[in-house]
């Protein structure tokens, strides 16, 4: 989960304190609830004693991006959707198993054994599990036609998912389902309803009330991990009243989840209380001890860390404001239990180029350019603002350790030297670049002093764009109009993986495809195109074997590292904190977090 969108996000930031894509997913790798030197389980109290009721108090300053599950695409967007939404196949809160998808709203894995897979590996059947049902009057059961008008919201001409590169030729007439969907207004919430419903979309059929079926073009081993992401969340049939990506659709959702949406003010606080109609033994994945779960979004990254350290009964966890990397050092060292570094598989933060700027005569246009400026930009001075390596290990290619395709490659070794003489090869001297960043985030306010230092060392330079949280990916780097115009040149973002494992292509899918993945249909914000890159792209999608596909991927990372696309700075482990009267804290990649559908709080503690 573009960490946005993650974020990545299904996602979009771990120790940076910044917020991934989800991709995403969301976004995330590894296992378990904790890794790295120096971490804590964050597992605290298990299930066993577990009290249920009270209210659990959550603190931030971030907001979602949508509270809508077939858009959002941000990790703390995803973090939301979790008290409310289900999937067909999400990743438990279970240690060990956090990565490896579970059966959600279906009632199992398909295989080919257990005639869920077909024998050609394109055809995948999914049965929907009895009671899991809406929050309408009366409770009305999830089918299969809610899958279906799910997966056809994510293209919707007013705000589509950022991810639909990952599957726009992979799920059989998506492409042409979606090419129509463009041509509906999108300003008429009607118009929009009246061609979901009147338009196939063959590659996603309800066979009957509880079975649901897809068709893929190509056989596609990670389609299950896939289907984890929220986009493929049903959708009930009265959210077509509202505009994707509307307040008013924000203000109407209809849950499947244990929780429901009290109350939701923008940028200021939610209310999840409990959901009538949900049934704990429709859901394998969710406990639901909380009764409600409180979020303040007004909360600044240091005061939300202060208020959990003191144990009040009004804080309880993070929401958005990860420990303030500062402080991390005296957590680790003291091996405080509340602390846990969680491993990503992610690219947060890394450093977009605009690939299509007007500034400085076009110059960031140029390949040779942006391979100038990688020479002289210092990955280690990143590493050290963001806590050091074993807090943010440096990575210097796209796809982070644990992802197939993964390679160890360094094309732009620190040499300042060079980059001068680079730039004045490309008659690109005295350049002034607009940096786009988050002030509120102390790791992004640093990030932005060593751009700075670095570049004014080769005689750019460089001058910032601050842009509030809520704004950073909505307002700037999901509308192309804002990067075409040069509002800002380079800019920090960050990426996880949508899935794990055997899930490149929810990198370069929605990163480095080409026209397809510009926004706002894909994350490619710095608008990178190569040919040659799409191709391989398109090959190893496709590719027979997890092996095949690796060698592709292998050659799609080296040459957008060639051409200098981004800059990646570190593949982060993600710091959590939570106070002491929480139990049961299992950390979840695809969340970034806590899961807060699991955990507990101390009888004493229970405040409201």
């Amino acid at each position: 989960m573009p960490n946005n969108t993650k974020r990545v996000g299904f996602s979009l930031l771990a120790v940076v304190s910044m917020v991934t894509l989800a991709a995403c997913g969301s976004s995330g790798g590894g296992g378990g609830g904790g890794g790295g030197a120096g971490s804590q389980s964050g597992q605290n109290g298990g299930t066993s004693g577990a009290v249920k009721g009270g209210t659990l108090n959550m603190l931030g300053q971030s907001d979602i991006d949508y509270m809508d599950p077939n858009i959002s695409y941000y990790s703390i967007g995803y973090l939301g959707l979790r008290m409310w939404s289900r999937q067909l196949f999400t990743y438990p809160a279970t240690p060990g198993q956090t990565t490896k998808a579970a059966p959600d709203l279906a009632t199992q894995i398909p295989t080919a054994s257990n005639g869920g897979v077909s024998k050609d590996g394109k055809t995948y059947t999914i049965t929907i599990r009895k009671g899991a049902q809406w929050d309408t009057s009366p409770a009305r059961q999830v089918t299969a036609a809610d899958v279906v008008r799910g997966v056809k919201r994510t293209c919707n001409p007013t705000q589509p998912f950022g991810g639909t590169p990952d599957f726009a030729t992979l799920i059989v007439g998506y492409t042409k389902f979606c090419s129509g969907f463009s041509k509906v207004s999108s300003t008429s919430a009607s118009a929009q309803a009246k061609y979901i419903d009147s338009t196939p979309l063959p590659g996603v059929v309800a066979k009957n009330q509880l079975t649901v079926q897809f068709k893929l073009t190509s056989p596609a081993s990670y389609f299950v991990d896939m289907l984890t992401m929220p986009a493929f969340s049903p959708a009930p049939k009265e959210q077509l009243q509202y505009l994707p990506a509307s307040n008013d659709q924000a203000q109407h959702t209809i849950s499947d989840g244990p929780y429901k949406i009290e109350s939701y003010n923008a940028t200021k606080n939610i209310t999840f209380v409990r959901n009538p109609a949900w049934e704990a033994s429709s859901d394998p994945i969710r406990k639901a001890y909380v009764d409600k779960i409180v979020v303040d979004e007004t909360v600044s990254q240091d005061s939300a860390q202060q208020q959990l350290q003191t144990g009040t009964a009004s804080a309880d966890m993070e929401w958005s404001d990860f420990p303030p990397q500062s402080v991390l050092p005296g957590l680790i060292a003291k091996k405080d239990p509340n602390l846990n570094l969680g491993a990503t598989a992610s690219s947060n933060p890394y450093i977009v180029f605009n690939n299509v700027s007007p500034n400085n005569g076009s110059a960031m246009q140029k390949a040779p350019v942006r391979q100038a400026l990688s020479y002289a930009l210092n990955r280690s001075d990143m590493v050290r603002v963001l806590g050091g390596p074993k807090l943010s290990p440096p990575l210097t290619h796209v796809l982070p350790p644990d992802i197939v395709g993964s390679q160890n490659i360094d094309l732009y070794k620190f040499d300042p030297t060079k980059a001068k003489q680079m730039l004045q090869q490309a008659g690109a001297s005295n350049l002034h670049l607009k940096m786009l960043y988050r002030p509120s985030s102390e790791a992004s306010k640093n990030l932005f002093q060593v751009v700075q230092q670095n570049l004014s060392k080769i005689g750019v330079k460089v001058t910032g764009v601050p842009s509030p949280d809520a704004d950073f990916y909505t307002k700037y780097l999901e509308v192309p109009t804002v990067a075409k115009r040069g509002v800002w040149d380079i800019a920090l973002a960050g990426w996880g993986a949508d899935w794990f494992g055997n899930a490149a292509l929810s990198y370069f899918g929605p990163l480095f495809s080409g026209t397809p993945s510009f926004p706002p249909n894909g994350s490619n914000f710095g608008f990178y195109n190569n040919p040659q890159v799409n191709s391989l792209v398109q090959q190893a999608s496709t590719a027979k074997t997890e092996s095949d596909a690796a060698a592709l991927w292998e050659k799609a990372d080296m040459q957008v590292m060639k051409d200098a696309a981004f800059f990646p700075i570190t593949n982060p482990t993600q710091a959590n904190y939570h106070a002491s009267q929480v139990h049961n804290a299992v950390y979840v990649p695809a969340i970034q977090n806590f899961d807060p559908t699991n955990v507990w709080i101390d009888k004493a503690k229970q405040g409201g």
